[in-house]
């Protein structure tokens, strides 16, 4: 094995002259299964080509693009595991110090939308080499999307970008039938009929066939219930059974999507996951002291895509897909003996898991021939009647790879679905969690209490959670062991008044849960709580949604979640003044907060007046009464 070179000097090392395919990165270059570039290129070189990674090149100068020459095939590009943006930025818009994508963990060495940025270079260097972007940040926003931080309306990455082609989801099979057709000297145009992928034509040269027309560029901008219908469609059509081409019309061009690429078999992603990859980040990171997201996934083992609970928030069902994809047992336990064989191993697997760590079936078994369901949900509010639950394959092979040699523990770390855990019969997995692969805490994410916030996540109402936790401390008790749940909890997310983030402050109080860190909603591209965040609207109903905008408002949503903190006193006594429960403010059971000199003096002043005011009135009916 061997990393894949980086530079022309590394180029030249191999004896090559030149390169098929320089796959750019937003990234240090790590490779590693969990990183996509690492993927892409991997899968790229098994079938035979010549390909180079540039990593975080400088957009200052040509010299870091062109050191490779012209490729002989093309450009793949993407702003790395991340949208660049969220790399950069908080959901407070301010900017981030660190990145874990980069050698020695700072930021700033990736542009701000970096696709953008490296595809408009690339084009203004090579303007006859094909340019193809993928990764999530290109993915999420391959149709006109709102942008947070612009707060406005973008238009398709694919027009600011000047790329030729957009690759969307997870990409392995377009990239290797893209490859293949420029390889065998087909032109640009002859990738228009691949799924997967989005391109653009002049509208004059569009041939009208069956497809979903959304709401133009130009209307999504200006009109908010267009932009939800538009938010709406989009998620509808994101089904490789059932999902059809898609256009939207973006001035005198009309971009069109393909129908998403089939998920990989188990046999495909088996040998994605086979291929050499080194594991970790590439040497010349050493001296800066690495790339710290390497961390938590060296010894980490992903054995399926995909996820059927689709979150609202969550851009998985927009990128990954709903459909449930997993590696043969066989694949999982090799991978994890290569890890024992790893100097740097000591004998813990982090994460066996995916987007969704207890998912090995697909849903149901209707959904092969028909698809997902549009617009419902497998888990929320409640579980469909046809979901099928079992956790068999899962346990298996959990037990294989504990009893492998070298191997101390195996722990899931990448998040359970307790509602899907709890609706299995068999208590077996969650006894075998809790006794073998859990390191002291399991995080899983309520995200909040109220049933009116939850309908807005597309989350199970919180009684589930409440049974989840019940019965996981009592296990745990049982078994004897000390470990304990840590909520993932959100702020402020569209459909959470003031009254509400009060009811999750309540139930954190009485179950004794004093969370360390809270997360603000981020309204991130694709999503349908961005759409919710943005247009105010239900996409699915068109009803108005509430939704906490100001800095001050979400301020007092997130200080009330972690009332108990003295800091946060003000922010919290402000918050219960305007959500009308003053009756929280005091020194009982009950309360959140005790009362600062302000709500005394307040309340003092009060009781002034109205006894002023009762003095007064008795002496009206004094008067009354005399005369």
């Amino acid at each position: 094995m061997a990393f894949l070179p980086i530079n022309g000097k590394e180029m030249r090392e191999r004896g090559w002259d030149g390169v098929d395919f320089v796959v750019v990165t937003g990234d240090s270059y790590v490779d590693h299964p969990s990183f996509g570039t690492a993927i892409i290129s991997r899968v790229l070189e098994a079938e035979g080509y010549k390909v180079a990674v540039l990593p975080q090149p400088n957009v200052n100068s040509d010299m870091d693009f062109k050191q490779f020459g012209q490729p002989r095939l093309g450009f793949m590009v993407s702003s790395g595991n991340i949208d660049s943006m969220v790399a950069h930025y908080t959901a407070a818009k301010r900017k981030r110090s660190d990145d874990a994508y980069t050698a020695g963990g700072k930021a700033g060495k990736r542009p701000d939308r970096a696709v953008i940025v490296y595809s408009q270079k690339i084009k203004s260097i090579y303007p006859d080499s094909p340019v193809i972007i993928g990764g999530l940040e290109a993915s999420l926003r391959r149709f006109a999307h709102y942008d947070y931080w612009d707060d406005a309306v973008r238009p398709s990455i694919l027009f600011d970008s000047g790329a030729d082609i957009l690759s969307y989801g997870m990409g392995e099979k377009q990239t290797i039938e893209i490859a293949d057709r420029l390889n065998r000297g087909f032109p640009i145009e002859s990738l228009y009929d691949i799924r997967g992928i989005c391109y653009a034509v002049d509208t004059k040269d569009y041939t009208p066939g069956p497809a979903v027309d959304l709401p133009s560029y130009e209307r999504v901008k200006e009109n908010k219930k267009d932009y939800a219908i538009a938010a709406r469609k989009e998620l509808e059509e994101s089904d490789a059974v059932r999902g059809r081409v898609v256009i939207q019309r973006h001035g005198k061009k009309i971009l069109i999507q393909n129908p998403p690429m089939t998920p990989l078999t188990t046999e495909e992603l088996d040998r994605v996951y086979s291929l050499p990859y080194e594991r970790y980040y590439h040497p010349s990171y050493e001296a800066l002291g690495g790339v710290p997201g390497i961390q938590e996934v060296e010894f980490s083992i992903t054995h399926n895509r995909g996820c059927f609970g689709a979150c609202n928030f969550c851009s998985i069902a927009f990128h990954q897909g709903r459909a449930i994809t997993v590696r043969s047992m066989e694949s999982v336990i090799d991978e994890a003996k290569r890890l024992t064989e790893n100097p740097r191993f000591k004998g813990y697997i982090h994460d066996v898991g995916g987007p969704t760590a207890n998912f090995r079936l697909p849903s149901c078994k209707l959904q092969e021939k028909a698809g997902l369901c549009k617009n419902k949900k497998c888990l929320a509010p409640t579980p469909c009647k046809n979901l099928q639950v079992s956790h068999t394959e899962y346990i298996e092979m959990l037990r294989k790879l504990r009893s492998l040699p070298k191997i101390k523990k195996v722990f899931i770390r990448s998040g359970i679905r307790f509602d899907y855990l709890m609706e299995d019969e068999s208590r077996e997995f969650f006894r075998e969690l809790v006794a073998h692969h859990i390191s002291g805490q399991l995080k899983v994410a309520p995200e909040h209490c109220s049933a009116a916030v939850l309908d807005k996540m597309g989350k199970p109402h919180i009684e589930v959670y409440k049974k989840f936790q019940d019965e996981f401390y009592r296990t745990t008790k049982k078994i004897g062991k000390e470990q304990y749940l840590v909520p993932y909890l959100m702020s402020s997310h569209p459909g959470s008044t003031m009254k509400d983030a009060v009811e999750l402050a309540l139930f954190l109080k009485r179950e004794k849960i004093h969370p360390e860190q809270v997360q603000d909603f981020y309204p991130t591209p694709g999503t349908i709580s961005t759409c919710m965040f943005y247009t105010e609207l239900d996409p699915y109903t068109l009803e108005p949604v509430y939704v906490p905008k100001t800095p001050e408002e979400k301020a007092m949503q997130r200080a009330l979640l972690q009332y108990f903190n003295p800091k946060n006193k003000a922010l919290v006594i402000k918050a219960l003044r305007i959500a009308g429960r003053t009756d929280l403010i005091g020194t009982g059971k009950n309360c959140l907060v005790t009362p600062d000199r302000s709500f005394v003096q307040n309340n003092q002043q009060k009781n002034r007046n109205s006894g002023k005011s009762k003095l007064s009135k008795n002496k009206k009916l004094s008067n009354k009464k005399k005369r």
